[in-house]
């Protein structure tokens, strides 16, 4: 039973009393009404089994009225005890309901909180993701962009140089035979002339008077940048790993050569700058501010390379390059020729450096007291040309 049907039972219990009661009323009028008028005067036979019972005046009701009308009370009494139990149950069932529904939106509560803390913190993440991604994107633009280009120069460069390589082959060695050296002015040699020349055995006399007195002093700068290499040193001083067979060309500049000679290219323009620098980190440490470079190169994105590399294996800046500076760049050997000839009348001492894709060199620029040609290997093609 529910607590929402007491109060049908409890009405319901309080008609069936109300009907027994009248029942009862209408059981003793009938029974009063029922006795036989007895005559004051004559006598009554009353047997000896017969009890009588006092009774109210107007009546004598028999000994089971009393017990039935008993019976009903206590049936009374145990329907109210029920009821009141029912009463009790249905207030402690109401409260379990209560704390049952506060339990509830506690709980929704909780949850509700929950999944609003989770929802804001991916947000976070999402827009801390997006936020990455832009910038991973600006940063592709920015630095790929000018990869790319340079990139799709290089493959052009190539190109080109694989389609003449043979023409230009078959024309220098023709320039090569119908050379003649009796006029007074001397045409250009191919420079794979002036390397087989430069690379043929030493003249130990050269060397002796131009390096001598400084090759104790030399051997321990190549060593150093070797095996103690400064990667945050003063400008003008090598700062690039140094590997032995970088020291081996070095040397033989130096010591074989005297420091006027060709050496067969690296395969690589970046490895012939970083010679380069090491032989003029040497010459800087030897002679100071008296020293410049001259470098030579027949278009301006070679150049460009080359200023890029002295940069970054000597640590100088771009203020570094000029006219009256340190290092200087020239397309044309005449003015560069030029320019090394007002450095020697001034005392200076200039360091012409031709770059390999020179095909021929200019023998005004083999008068200077140091140069440097890098010679193409006719076994090995050349990848700096792309």
């Amino acid at each position: 039973m529910t607590p929402n049907e007491l109060p049908l039972d409890t009405a319901k219990t309080e008609e069936s009393l109300g009907i027994q009661e009248a029942s009862l009323r209408s059981l003793s009028d009938e029974e009063v009404t029922s006795l036989p008028e007895l005559d004051d005067t004559a006598p009554v036979a009353i047997p000896g089994d017969t009890v009588i019972a006092k009774v109210p005046f107007g009546g004598v009701a028999p000994v089971n009225l009393e017990q039935r009308i008993a019976e009903l009370q206590r049936q009374e009494r145990t329907l109210q005890q029920d009821i009141a139990q029912l009463q009790g149950m249905k207030s402690e069932l109401q409260g379990q309901v209560t704390t049952t529904q506060g339990a509830i939106a506690s709980l929704l509560q909780e949850g509700l909180k929950d999944l609003e803390q989770r929802k804001r913190d991916l947000q976070i993440t999402v827009e801390q993701l997006e936020r990455r991604q832009e910038r991973i994107r600006a940063e592709m633009r920015t630095t790929f962009a000018g990869t790319s280009q340079d990139l799709a120069i290089r493959v052009q460069s190539f190109k080109e140089y694989l389609v003449g390589s043979l023409q230009d082959l078959a024309l220098a060695a023709d320039q090569l035979e119908l050379t003649k050296f009796k006029e007074p002015e001397k045409p250009p040699v191919p420079i794979a002339t002036v390397a087989a020349k430069s690379l043929q055995p030493p003249t130990p006399k050269f060397a002796e008077e131009s390096f001598q007195s400084q090759t104790k002093k030399i051997r321990s700068l190549i060593d150093q940048y070797r095996s103690r290499p400064d990667y945050y040193g003063p400008p003008w001083q090598l700062r690039r790993t140094f590997e032995p067979i970088h020291a081996e060309r070095v040397s033989n500049w130096f010591f074989t050569q005297g420091g006027r000679g060709a050496l067969r290219t690296m395969g690589s323009r970046l490895q012939n700058i970083l010679i380069t620098s090491a032989i003029v980190s040497v010459l800087q440490e030897l002679y100071g501010d008296r020293q410049t470079t001259l470098v030579l190169a027949d278009s301006p994105e070679r150049l460009g390379e080359w200023r890029r590399g002295l940069q970054d294996c000597l640590g100088i800046t771009r203020s570094d390059f000029g006219p009256d500076r340190g290092a200087a760049l020239f397309e044309d050997p005449f003015v560069l020729s030029q320019k090394a000839d007002r450095m020697v009348k001034d005392g200076l001492l200039p360091l012409v450096v031709i770059d390999e894709t020179e095909e021929q060199i200019d023998l005004t620029l083999l008068q200077y007291p140091l140069w440097l040609a890098f010679a193409p290997n006719p076994q090995t093609p050349s990848y700096s040309n792309y």
